[in-house]
């Protein structure tokens, strides 16, 4: 199956390398696979998995990881108190490196909804029950991922953003407004891999993976609804933001090791998201839009 996207910022159809993509196959398109898929994504798993990823061990891969995905480390600093010559001390601090200043830049225009994390996005002006790409709406809506159906009637009706973070790619989410948190809690659940692959076997995978949920009021877009979804493989999704109160593109947290999704529901009227990101979902193809680009606007 190839996994198409639009790369925004060069307005060009790419396909898609995926990371461990024969693994995936089997697991979610084989019989044997399916059989087995339920205790790989178990908690245990993920989380000894992810833990291997700290070891002085890991750093091995990291160079064969980049050469093979074609990543700029130019982009990018080295772990704290570490220089150019021997990086990171570890895969995990590999895969969760930050930029180096001025590489990415969120907008100052206080009615730009600033894309909060480097990710592949499917974009919703209102999202229904009969949307079914990639999943079934009813599956991935508010009432099903927030788990608290008196927070949900809040965005009933409204924008919502689905970003999916691949392996290869930066993995620290950031708020995309200034504002301050509302409330915040975690839903317990299984890792299933993220993959359009997985997605298209099993249509639940949302709503049954392991998620946090931040409720914030934004200055310029009304309460939004922020999701981050965790991911085969995933060992941890760290909230790294301390207090209540956030700037426009300060940090949140990040994912340690594997691919994950961070999924944005907003209330009805306040917000849209881009035209041009509205009409590839609309196509069934995501957008490939960079940390702080300009991904919506308010109404």
């Amino acid at each position: 199956m190839e996994i198409k996207f639009i790369d925004r910022e060069n307005s060009k159809e790419c396909i898609e390398k995926v990371y461990g993509d024969k693994a995936i196959e089997l697991l979610y398109e084989t019989s044997v696979g399916k059989m087995i898929s339920g205790a790989l994504a178990s908690r245990l798993v993920s989380k000894v998995y992810g833990g291997q990823q700290d070891s002085a061990g890991s750093k091995k891969k990291i160079k064969p990881f980049i050469e093979n995905y074609s990543i700029n480390m130019d982009e990018f600093l080295p772990e704290e108190g570490r220089d150019e010559s021997d990086p990171y001390s570890s895969f995990n601090q590999f895969f969760i490196r930050r930029f180096r200043e001025g590489k990415r830049n969120f907008s100052n225009v206080s009615s730009d909804f600033s894309s909060p994390c480097e990710a592949r996005y499917f974009a919703y002006d209102q999202l229904t029950s009969e949307d079914s790409i990639p999943v079934k709406g009813s599956l991935w809506d508010a009432k099903a991922l927030l788990k608290n159906d008196d927070i949900a009637k809040d965005f009933e009706g409204g924008p919502a953003l689905l970003a999916r973070l691949c392996p290869v790619d930066y993995h620290r989410f950031h708020f995309p407004d200034s504002g301050k948190v509302i409330e915040s809690y975690p839903v317990h659940g299984a890792f299933h891999s993220v993959n359009p692959i997985a997605l298209k076997a099993n249509q639940n995978i949302f709503k049954d993976n392991e998620r946090f949920v931040s409720i914030i009021e934004t200055e310029n877009f009304g309460k939004i609804a922020y999701v981050e979804v965790g991911a085969m493989m995933v060992g941890k999704i760290i909230q790294s933001h301390s207090g209540k109160i956030f700037n426009k593109g300060d940090e949140k947290g990040y994912f340690l090791f594997g691919g994950s999704t961070v999924i944005v529901f907003g209330e009805k009227g306040k917000w849209s998201p881009s035209k041009d990101i509205l009409d590839n979902t609309r196509n069934g193809i995501e957008t490939y839009v960079k940390l702080g680009a300009t991904l919506g606007a308010k109404i």
